[in-house]
């Protein structure tokens, strides 16, 4: 009779082992996934400092190439103010052009349509 039931029992196992090999996969794929989610927003935040130092630099330069031109450094603040505030008027009103619809499908693409670089195909 042990032999009867041997591989209802063998399917059993089977299944067990196949149900734990797809969540360990589902859980690296999730992990790599978000590891490269995560050194994407860190490599982004590094760029935004650097980028950020340089723009102080250009614009402290620049208030005080203004203010001299003009004999006030106060008026030479306003105007670089006034550039950096028209700057960010463009950026708001071109927001969902340069930031919605290019990081939502760069992430979309980056969780749902993983390539393997090897050959090339889409990773199952």
């Amino acid at each position: 009779m042990a032999e009867f039931t041997k591989p209802v029992e063998d399917l059993g196992t089977k299944a067990s082992e196949y149900v734990d090999l797809r969540i360990a996969e589902l859980k690296l794929g999730a992990i790599k996934g978000l590891s490269l989610t995560l050194s994407k927003l860190l490599y982004m935040l590094l760029v935004l400092f650097v980028v950020s130092i340089i723009l102080i630099s250009i614009a402290f330069g620049g208030v005080m190439w203004i203010g001299e031109m003009i004999g006030s450094y106060a008026g030479g603040a306003a105007i670089v103010g006034g550039f950096f505030l028209i700057v960010l008027g463009v950026l708001f009103l071109l927001r969902k052009k340069l930031f919605r619809d290019t990081f939502v499908p760069l992430l979309v693409n980056l969780f749902f349509e993983e390539e393997d670089k090897n050959t090339g195909h889409e990773v199952q």
